[in-house]
């Protein structure tokens, strides 16, 4: 199960931790402005740990009643069409997620569909996208934003010691590609920096109860975001949040490496427990 990670009020650098309820992902710092629309994005975003890879993106516009998005190639990615009350109601911020389908072949599940890091490049070309939107007198918005290649490597040594989150930077993507396998892509120049040395701009920070769905302690999560220079690398978790959960309560933690243009790679730890010591 994957940890909940928050949209809404993400787009910058977190000024402190925040208690969040509910469920959410995490979306870029959208480019302000994007032409006629007040923010847009395209980025990758990979799970270094499960193995899998995504392309999300973020429009926000105003009274829209349809919204689209073309590649560098001029190909059409998405459509949106208001309908019934919602064309009445208007379309504003957009925020989606493709599916994200393993990066490598999973021994377990012989049958999972895999799109190596090669073939996900490939698919979503480096370049600038084209946003678009129409509104109900014909009034056409048109806005763009660049995606890139240029990916961080996931975080390493993420630990707890039930206070204390901490974590180092990293040389790799996980089970998406080994410090190996990023060297031949740079040199086939699939990719054109290695992961290691994209620059990160911020950390986010998710600690999650790991408990049964259903269970309410599962929606209080904290997360938070800073400057991506933080020395030592890692957060306290406050203790007013610690002490609002149940006691011997297991939680995971995600720390995700978010680059210059929001690109982000996510390293997934679990096993830890809060509150007391965790029964098997």
């Amino acid at each position: 199960m994957k940890l909940k990670r928050v949209k809404s009020t993400i787009l910058g650098v977190a000024a402190g931790a925040v208690l969040l309820l509910g469920t959410g992902a995490t979306a870029a710092r959208a480019a302000e402005p994007c032409g006629d629309f007040g923010e847009c994005k395209a980025l990758i975003e990979i799970n270094a740990t499960d193995g899998d890879i995504g392309f999300h993106f973020l429009m926000d516009g105003d009274d829209l009643n349809s919204a689209g998005i073309s590649d560098p190639l001029g190909a059409k990615v998405f459509e949106d069409q208001a309908k019934g009350p919602l064309r009445e109601q208007k379309l504003t911020e957009t925020f989606a997620e493709s599916a994200e389908p393993l990066c490598w072949q999973d021994p377990d599940d012989p049958e999972e569909e895999v799109v190596t890091l090669e073939e996900f490049l490939a698919r979503w070309v480096a370049g600038t996208y084209i946003f678009t939107g129409m509104g109900d007198g014909g009034e056409k918005s048109v806005g763009e934003t660049e995606l890139t290649h240029e990916i961080p490597a996931a975080p390493a040594n993420v630990a707890f010691d039930g206070s204390v989150i901490s974590w180092a930077e990293g040389n790799d993507l996980g089970k998406c590609a080994s410090q190996a396998e990023l060297n031949d892509l740079v040199l086939a120049d699939v990719l054109q920096v290695h992961p290691e040395v994209v620059p990160v701009v911020s950390w986010e920070i998710v600690l999650e109860p790991d408990v049964e769905d259903g269970d309410p302690t599962g929606n209080l999560v904290f997360s938070i975001r800073v400057s991506g220079n933080i020395e030592p690398k890692q957060v306290t978790v406050p203790a007013d949040y610690l002490a609002s959960l149940p006691a011997n309560t297991p939680v995971k933690i995600e720390v995700g490496a978010i680059g210059v243009n929001d690109n982000a790679t996510f390293t997934e730890v679990g096993g830890f427990c809060v509150n007391g010591g965790c029964e098997d």
